[in-house]
């Protein structure tokens, strides 16, 4: 019934309907609206770096362009004829346009890439084209045009930009089915990489952010997919008790990173007392930490747990011919510069072939009024005649041009005016030919060395508008930083040994320790086993706890000294052993494996001490011996899966502690890692030196400030550091420094009494200057003079000058003016030799790949090491 009523429709309106599936018009919609997002709103063109909405705004401008500001709502407004969208989309385009402080000149309030604060309304703030823009971006001569979205206006399909503009700005949009995010670049360096693909040379690009900061960009991967850069606020110490940040990292503002640093404390991931932004011009946020917090530690924790510290990661997807492709930077920059190349060539083509036609014309022009052929014209009754007569005229003197007379360049001789005529100048016109002819020479010697006139023209560009546009964002290897180990510990860890609960609620318990939520907790039983959990409220781990702290991953300093029974009777062994890593919520048993075995001694050792026990027997039978000491400093140092040494076969009665021991750890090497700035116990870069408890570093900075402090691994420092090495007491810092005051130099030499103490050692005039430290025990120096007449003189500091104390003014150096003074080689010296107690010393072995495999080969590291001591 129904097939033969839309039968009898279709015969009603005469066939002419048809029937349209809705799932095809669906498709063919998503299809065009995807393409349009694409190409027409969110990514950027290759050829100019702009956005259709960047591109129209720019358009606009130069419409608009008389060197004066417009009021931006005036542009917005303008800009509307050529892009089809409201006057907010425009409006916040054009703003960020500006922010970017390259293309256009801004007046009034355009909000503050740093706060990020909004600009003003519209219509109160102006701009115009800057003179870069108006150099690199425009030339209707070469732009290729296309009608507007309503057909009333031309716009450019693509701005004739010579200039990698995309790189320079950086772009970010979000389409349908992919998003493009590249990051801004450095203005010379770009200059300077175009140089470098043009002469045929490599070169590396890596992103520059106006907001500063410090970028690690050892993964950028060249702005591809899959690329990642890590970006920190530049955070200095003002005082022992005052961080300030002076510059914040891209995609950041001062308000977002205040507020991530407010979550971070109220968190309890860190500790402050007050944060205060007195950020102007230049940023300057001023945290203030609590009594008793660690500086370095907080600086560390706020790269791990705020906005100071952010990853970015580009995606270089650009339209081409139309299409979306994803390409490098690098790629990037060699197309652009390869369509600069064009560019050039297309205007001096332009610029010859408008040389050629002056030069052309002023010939005709000279022919014309030298030969008097305009008297000819005389005669003539009719316009062809005229036309004819002058061409007449010319022919006998038209061997010399270039091209062919046409009629159009007849009709321009017939205009010249009778004035011009009159006042005709043959040696001017000579003049202005041969200047022609210089002009056509130089183009033409342009075009065939084009690549040299590229290279030129980038260094104009650099020469010109380069000052100023220097390197804000300050390239360096990030160290990881382990939040565990810079993590405010704000909870308590309490334990209930003899129910075996562990955890942060268990308040009327036996306090642990201090710990955080991200912590994990180290459990001994007393039957042997060992589990690693993390931080809870209230966690099960087993009764008879006879130990439990706040695990330490990768810690090999930490030494555990155990004795336990094998089995229920059998005999007893002791063992020495670290943990360095372990599977969490796993039972590791440290016996040898059998039931009833049970742990008579156990101590943790943060710094590898090793005591001396008492060993008490219980009297059965026949034994002789009831009692005897050991010391476990004669115990190597193993993996916790080994059996042990045999203490005894018989039952142990009780096991006293006799005396305390010492470290049996070598001294720790520390090293200096200059590209990262920080310490390290991994071999990179320069040695310290061996380090024991109680050594410290010394550190001397270029303001002429001198301190000792503990070498923690978590220690930042300073940008003007100059001396940073082992700190020892009984040697002399010779130092030769300006004196503001007194305009003179002098030589002091001292010791530094209070290790604790940061102390300045030169005077406190703001022109005082230091001008050479040295840490030799006999140090040379060379005066170099001003006067030529007087001859270098070489000074031997230590018979210069005793040693004084370090607020002394020291010795004046000379009377007569010094250019420079220069650091030789010290003079031989030996040190006296101290005799020390040795210890002994044994080397930790990295047990962390053996004891993750410790189930494979637990059996085997059982039968090693077993050896009677008695």
């Amino acid at each position: 019934m129904q097939e033969e009523n839309n039968e009898h429709l279709n015969e009603e309106f005469g066939n002419q309907e048809t029937i349209t599936k809705v799932t095809g018009m669906y498709k063919d919609w998503f299809l065009d609206y995807a393409s349009y997002v694409i190409l027409e709103r969110a990514v950027p063109a290759i050829k100019d770096g702009f956005k259709p909405v960047q591109r129209r705004i720019m358009h606009s401008m130069k419409d608009l362009d008389d060197g004066r500001y417009n009021k931006v709502a005036n542009i917005v407004g303008h800009t509307m004829q050529y892009h089809p969208h409201g006057d907010a989309s425009i409006a916040d385009a054009m703003v960020q346009l500006g922010q970017k402080e390259l293309l256009i000149d801004m007046q009034g309030n355009w909000g503050n890439i740093l706060t990020g604060d909004g600009a003003a309304a519209s219509r109160y703030i102006e701009a115009r084209l800057s003179k870069f823009a108006l150099d690199v971006v425009f030339n209707p001569k070469t732009t290729e045009w296309q009608a507007s979205y309503d057909g009333r206006k031309k716009e450019p399909v693509d701005l004739p930009v010579k200039f990698p503009m995309l790189l320079a700005q950086g772009a970010e949009g979000i389409a349908v089915g992919l998003s493009t995010k590249i990051l801004p670049h450095n203005f010379n360096e770009l200059i300077d990489a175009s140089i470098k693909h043009l002469k045929g040379r490599s070169f590396t690009l890596v992103p520059d952010f106006l907001t500063g900061g410090i970028a690690d960009v050892s993964n950028y991967s060249d702005g591809k997919r899959g690329g990642k850069i890590r970006v920190r606020a530049k955070i200095s110490q003002l005082d022992k008790k005052t961080l300030v940040i002076t510059e914040i990292p891209f995609g950041t503002t001062t308000t977002s990173l205040i507020d991530s640093i407010l979550k971070a404390n109220d968190k309890g991931t860190i500790k402050i007392r007050q944060i205060e932004d007195n950020t102007a011009a230049n940023v300057e946020i001023l945290v203030h930490l609590p009594n008793g917090i660690s500086p370095d530690k907080t600086i560390d924790a706020l790269y791990a747990f705020t906005n100071c510290e952010n990853s970015i990661s580009p995606l270089g997807c650009v339209i081409d011919d139309n299409k979306p492709v994803f390409i490098g930077v690098s790629e990037m920059l060699r197309r652009s510069t390869d369509h600069t190349v064009e560019l050039l060539k297309e205007e001096l083509e332009i610029q010859l072939n408008e040389l050629e036609e002056q030069w052309h014309f002023a010939s005709l022009e000279r022919i014309f009024i030298e030969n008097r052929i305009y008297r000819d014209i005389e005669e003539e009754e009719t316009w062809e005649g005229v036309i004819k007569a002058i061409d007449e005229g010319l022919k006998p003197h038209i061997k010399h041009l270039k091209r062919a007379i046409t009629e159009e360049d007849i009709i321009r001789l017939t205009e010249i005016r009778i004035k011009k005529i009159s006042k005709f100048d043959i040696d001017k016109a000579k003049q202005f030919i041969e200047s022609l002819e210089d002009k056509i020479a130089e183009v033409k010697n342009y075009l065939a060395n084009l690549i040299d006139f590229a290279v030129e023209y980038f260094k104009n560009l650099k020469t010109k508008y380069g000052k100023g546009k220097e390197r804000k964002t300050e390239l360096r290897l990030f160290d990881d930083i382990v939040a565990t180990k810079v993590v405010m510990r704000n909870t308590k860890l309490y334990v209930n040994k003899e129910e075996g609960f562990v955890g942060t609620s268990l308040k009327r318990d036996e306090y642990v320790d201090d710990c955080a939520d991200i912590d994990d907790v180290i459990v001994f039983r007393r039957d042997g086993v060992m589990m690693v959990t993390k931080v809870d409220a209230k966690t099960f781990v087993g009764k008879d706890i006879i130990h439990v702290a706040v695990f330490k991953k990768n810690d090999k300093r930490t030494v555990y000294n155990m004795i336990y029974r094998d089995g229920k009777s059998g005999p007893s062994y002791m063992k020495r052993f670290n943990v360095t890593g372990v599977t969490r919520d796993k039972e590791y048993d440290l016996t040898a494996g059998n039931k009833a075995s049970i742990v008579h001694y156990f101590t943790a050792n943060p710094n590898g001490e090793a005591e001396t026990v008492t060993i008490n027997l219980r009297a059965v039978g026949s034994i002789k011996k009831l009692k005897w000491d050991i010391d476990f400093s004669e115990l190597a140092i193993k993996g916790r899966g080994v059996k042990g040494n045999l203490v005894t076969k018989y039952a142990i009665k009780k096991i006293e502690l006799k005396s305390e021991g010492v470290s049996t750890l070598k001294p720790r090497k520390i090293w200096f890692d200059d590209v990262v700035q920080r310490l390290n116990v991994d071999g990179r870069g320069e040695l310290l030196g061996e380090f024991k408890a109680e050594d410290r570093l010394l550190i001397i900075t270029q303001k002429g400030i001198v301190k000792t402090i503990k070498p923690e691994l978590t220690t930042h420092f300073e940008n003007d550091m100059i001396v940073l090495e082992k700190w020892i007491p009984e040697k002399p810092i010779s130092a030769i420094y300006f004196d503001g005051e007194k305009e003179k130099y002098f030589v002091k030499r001292f010791m530094i009494d209070n290790p604790n103490k940061e102390e300045i050692f030169i005077s406190e005039h703001q022109k005082s200057q230091l001008e050479i430290v040295a840490t030799d025990y006999r140090p040379m120096v060379e005066v170099v003079f001003s006067k030529r007449s007087l001859e270098n003189i070489t000074v031997d500091l230590e018979e210069f000058i005793a040693i004084k104390g370090i607020k002394a003014l020291g010795n004046q150096l000379t009377a007569d003016k010094i250019k420079q003074v220069n650091l030789l080689e010290p003079l031989p010296y030996e040190a006296p030799v101290v005799n020390e107690v040795e210890v002994n010393e044994e080397e930790i072995f990295d047990n962390s790949k053996k004891d993750d495999n410790e189930d494979k080969e637990n059996n085997k590291n059982k039968d090693d090491g077993q050896t009677t001591l008695f």
